[in-house]
């Protein structure tokens, strides 16, 4: 004779409810089951914890491209024609992907603590894919063309690298609890102690990644050398329109010591500032020259050029979302902006006591100006009335053109060594941040040469070339960098030792203690249920099958549906799992 057991009266579960009805659309009681999840739901588990990952790198590559976003832009203008800030959807999408890739895995992570079977809503699994296929095509487009942005991501690790391991400690650690209940609440298995193993080996790789970083920043901090200076790149381009007068008077203004610009020669061979091969993105050509749009700048001759605008196109595109901030007087002066000559933006770099940085774009040999064009220019600098040893200019080619300018300081964008420096006669480089990594910066300085390094429009990229003794930085943010009084961290070798080494020794105490309060519930769990049986019932559960989803649910309906009729609490219920039909001791009702 089966024993009757008590009416069950289920108590609500409303949390468990919401993880299992917003994850899998199961908002009732009977339709969950804490079965072993299916192999193809654990296959959708693993393809979410992909999609995390990716996005997650996909973020931060993009949180630290912010540095970037201007090139970013010119390159996809090159490419197009049409100027548009193309960042504000990759991160708006970013951002929506993110977020929703982040909840559903955290609702999984509740379904695993809580013993519930994994079940995706199909909605969720096509969202999944979605944002999985969205971002590898992100990630391969922004491969083809803006490939060498990758580098960023290294040079982002001298500053980021202490906080990541911190993260990357607190992850893994709470990831045990999982592991410690996967581990000790099930039979043992050869894939479990896999799993188990490859656990370990993450949580030692975490434990010792700080033995491979490199920070210029974890110094002693009587070793910081002089607070870098800034150069203006085209002046100050997030608040006036590039290589304008009013944008090197902006950046004047906002702290920058010297200033930098792209130089192109017209045909009658006077110097003037343009950054692109065309005029058509930062002049209105389209409507003065309409049938020359998209001819070289360098064909036009300086009366032509005189005659366009080079201000309106800052105010209708608003570039950098900075227009608002100008005052109406501000935005007339802006909208009156002609091209600047080499001449004008020298003269005032004389007058302010700076030096300048010039870009020289060398004509094609059909130019009529193509073997004048190093006398052009020398001849702009001597008519703007500053002193050539405040003027620099990136590598003349051919080397025969350098002897010609010997009084100006030469620089080059090409990383050489010291020997071959001396040799050319060269002073100073100008390197792009990717390529000036700290052992070569130290290499250079101890040998007197001074280092450029662009473009640097982000605190914590100023902050570690600051740590690392570079001189000089181009940026096309002076007004954010000048608010940087001292890096944004500092710490002494030994500092950080003490907090690396204190952190895996308390993830490490935390994950042990996990593992022994699972190992010791479970064995009173499993204690205190053989102490409640008796034999009869320890017979009967090594007999009857496991009960299934459909007999679950059958039991709950009838409990239900007999509630709903009017049995009271003290009601008892019998299960025959050989025919799955119900017995009431109450009322007489039988098999």
């Amino acid at each position: 004779m089966v024993k009757h057991q008590p009416l069950q009266v289920y108590e609500k579960q409303v949390f468990v409810s919401f993880v299992t009805g917003i994850y899998g659309c199961r908002w009732k009681r009977y339709q969950r089951s804490q079965d072993d999840s299916s192999r193809w739901e654990c296959t959708w588990f693993v393809i979410l914890c992909t999609s995390f990952l990716l996005l997650l790198f996909w973020a931060y590559f993009w949180l630290v491209a912010q540095n970037d976003f201007n090139d970013f832009n010119w390159s996809v203008y090159n490419r197009s024609g049409e100027w548009k800030d193309e960042t504000i959807p990759i991160l708006a999408s970013t951002t929506v992907g993110f977020t929703y890739i982040t909840f559903l895995l955290i609702l999984a992570l509740f379904h695993i603590s809580l013993g519930q079977q994994l079940n995706l809503y199909w909605i969720h699994k096509i969202g999944v894919l979605a944002t999985l296929l969205t971002t590898i095509s992100g990630v391969v487009s922004v491969d083809d063309i803006w490939g060498d942005e990758w580098e960023i991501l290294l040079v982002s690790l001298q500053s980021t690298a202490p906080f990541l391991h911190i993260g990357a400690l607190a992850t893994v650690t709470a990831i045990s609890w999982l592991m410690a209940g996967y581990v000790v609440r099930r039979d043992r298995s050869n894939f479990q102690m896999m799993v188990l193993l490859l656990y370990v080996t993450l949580l030692l790789a975490v434990y010792l990644a700080p033995l491979t970083f490199t920070c210029p920043c974890i110094m002693d901090r009587h070793s910081l050398k002089p607070r870098p200076d800034i150069t203006g790149r085209r002046g100050a381009p997030m608040l006036a329109p590039e290589n304008t007068l009013v944008s090197f008077n902006r950046a004047l203004q906002q702290g920058a010591s010297s200033l930098e610009a792209d130089v192109t020669i017209s045909m009658d061979g006077v110097p003037f500032l343009m950054r692109d091969r065309t005029l058509r993105r930062t002049t209105n050509v389209r409507k003065i020259f309409p049938a020359r749009q998209f001819d070289d700048a360098c064909f036009f001759n300086w009366t032509e050029i005189r005659s366009l605008n080079a201000g309106q196109w800052f105010l209708q595109t608003d570039p950098y979302w900075t227009v608002e901030t100008l005052t109406t007087r501000d935005r007339n002066r802006i909208g009156n902006q002609t091209v600047c000559s080499l001449m004008e933006m020298l003269r005032l770099v004389a007058k302010a006591n700076s030096s300048a940085l010039l870009n020289i774009h060398r004509p094609p040999p059909e130019h009529p100006r193509s073997r004048s064009w190093f006398m052009d220019t020398l001849w702009a600098v001597q008519k703007a009335g500053i002193s050539q040893k405040r003027v620099r200019t990136v590598t003349w080619t051919p080397d025969t053109d350098r002897g010609r300018v010997r009084g100006l300081q030469q620089s080059t964008s090409e990383k050489l060594t010291v020997t071959e420096m001396r040799r050319r006669g060269i002073t100073s480089l100008t390197l792009h941040y990717s390529k000036a990594n700290h052992r070569d910066i130290q290499e250079y300085l101890s040998n007197n040469v001074s280092i450029t390094v662009y473009p640097v429009n982000e605190p914590w990229l100023y902050s570690i070339l600051w740590c690392s003794g570079v001189t000089s930085v181009s940026s096309d943010a002076p007004q954010v960098l000048r608010k940087v009084p001292y890096p944004i961290w500092l710490m002494s070798q030994t500092s950080y030792n003490f907090i690396w080494i204190s952190s895996d020794l308390v993830s490490l105490a935390i994950i042990i203690g996990i593992f022994c309060f699972q190992n010791y519930h479970m064995i009173r769990w499993r204690m205190s249920e053989m102490q409640s049986y008796n034999p009869e019932q320890i017979m009967l559960s090594a007999v009857v099958p496991r009960s299934s989803r459909d007999v679950n649910i059958m039991k709950e309906k009838l409990i239900f549906s007999e509630l709903d009729n009017g049995l009271s609490c003290r009601e008892e219920l019998s299960l025959y799992p050989e025919d799955n039909y119900a017995t009431y001791s109450h009322g007489g009702l039988s098999r």
